[in-house]
């Protein structure tokens, strides 16, 4: 089986030193593959290829003993492609295993099953439940993803305690005999069960949890603002503060969602990492929870933010340094930089049109949710999500692109000025 990986090379057994001397060192995902075509290959990621490769082939040392996996008499080639950044490495990963092992990439690779809030908006008397299963026609009723069920759990309670939504999972048969449950006792629900309102009364409550997810709070605060102001304007001083301590407890509970958690049908934006091609930074595009790319972005003549400034003006906003003739006219240039990014912007467009199936579009939410919820000192890069056109403002993402393209700099000062990355199969 192959890995599908970007280069290949031979490996000599006899001597493993010479055919991993000319691997690079750096990050990269590898594939160690047998003569034989029908042998499952060997998946790995490092942050350094021929180091690892050589604890992995060198062969046994003389007068050393070592339990360790011997492999070199195993491999016939080695399949790599260099990679910019641990997310890429992750992609990548996945993508070769999928090629290699079909459904069994997802439990290799342990990928856990995006957790997502979903409101049951098909039923007469809607509620909000939590679940890790995927459905593409519950796309805008499916919220998340979350770090954790925890997380997920903790949100829809506190979210569910500022309506009067119902809680229980039956499917409802409202009996004016029914009992009801406690939460009707708490004046916490409606309680439809019992027909204690009426069909239209639940629906416009169903319609403002909705919009309360859809918009992480932000349909609540804002109607809260205008009846606080409207108040105020009133002279209602008591009422006023009342309604700013309800808002106020809005937002705590809207704080708890964070920014990737939006409807599935518009979890979409861009992520900008850097790039193991020098002068470059990598873009991966993201639709409705489908990865594609990367798409290189050059920043050769951009001007980088800097950070250190504390400026939000001349250094905050990325600019190209054309060159200009020394003899004639001064001619004008267009937006070089714009015109990179919607050139890089076509490459991502065009995979993401393309279906894919529904364990595959939970595999990408959970790279994604794997990547945006890891401590902050071991993330790199930076996520721009889309709005309700399902667009990145494209101001933003040059800026974001000019501060990723700074730190990398900064880190490895000698990238820029290596030449262009040229691999030899």
């Amino acid at each position: 089986m192959r890995a599908g990986l970007a280069h290949s090379t031979r490996f000599d057994p006899a001597d493993p030193v010479a055919s991993l001397g000319q691997l690079p060192e750096g990050p990269a995902v590898f594939a160690l593959c047998a003569a034989d075509p029908a042998a499952e290959p060997y998946l790995g990621k490092t942050p350094n290829l021929r180091r690892r490769l050589m604890r992995f082939l060198r062969g046994p040392q003389p007068g050393v003993a070592s339990k360790r996996l011997q492999l070199a008499h195993m491999v016939d080639h080695i399949e790599f492609s260099v990679t910019g950044s641990e997310f890429e490495s992750s992609l990548c990963l996945y993508q070769a295993s999928l090629r290699a092992f079909g459904e069994r990439a997802q439990k290799r690779l342990h990928l856990r099953p995006p957790v997502f809030l979903r409101m049951s908006i098909d039923n007469p008397y809607p509620r909000v439940y939590v679940t890790s299963k995927i459905s593409k026609t519950a796309a805008n009723a499916l919220f998340g993803p979350f770090p954790s069920r925890t997380a997920a759990e903790r949100y829809a309670d506190e979210m569910l305690n500022l309506f009067l939504l119902r809680r229980c999972t039956e499917d409802l048969n409202p009996d004016p005999t029914f009992p009801g449950c406690v939460y009707s006792e708490m004046k916490k629900c409606l309680a439809p069960c019992y027909q204690g309102c009426s069909d239209e009364r639940y629906q416009q409550e169903s319609q403002k949890v909705f919009a309360f997810l859809s918009t992480r709070g932000a349909s609540m605060i804002a109607d809260l603002e205008g009846e606080r102001d409207a108040a105020s304007n009133a002279m209602e001083f008591e009422r006023a503060a009342a309604i700013h301590q309800r808002m106020q407890k809005v937002q705590a509970v809207a704080h708890l969602a964070s920014e990737a958690v939006r409807p599935l049908a518009e979890l979409s934006g861009i992520l900008v990492q850097p790039s193991a091609e020098p002068g470059h930074v990598a873009l991966f595009g993201l639709r409705r929870g489908v990865w594609s790319g990367p798409a290189l972005y050059s920043t050769v003549g951009m001007r980088l933010a800097n950070e250190r400034s504390g400026s939000s003006s001349l250094f905050a906003h990325p600019v190209a340094l054309e060159p200009l003739p020394l003899e004639g006219p001064v001619l004008a240039g267009k937006d070089v930089l714009e015109s990179r990014l919607e050139e890089a912007l076509l490459v991502l467009a065009e995979p993401a049109r393309k279906p894919v199936s529904t364990q595959t579009l939970a595999d990408h939410v959970a790279l994604l949710t794997r990547w945006f919820y890891r401590p902050t000192v071991k993330s790199s890069g930076e996520m721009m999500f889309a709005g309700k056109d399902g667009e990145v403002s494209r101001k933003p993402l040059l800026r974001a692109i000019s501060r990723v393209a700074a730190r990398a700099s900064s880190a490895n000062p000698e990238e820029l000025t290596k030449p262009p990355i040229q691999w030899h199969s």
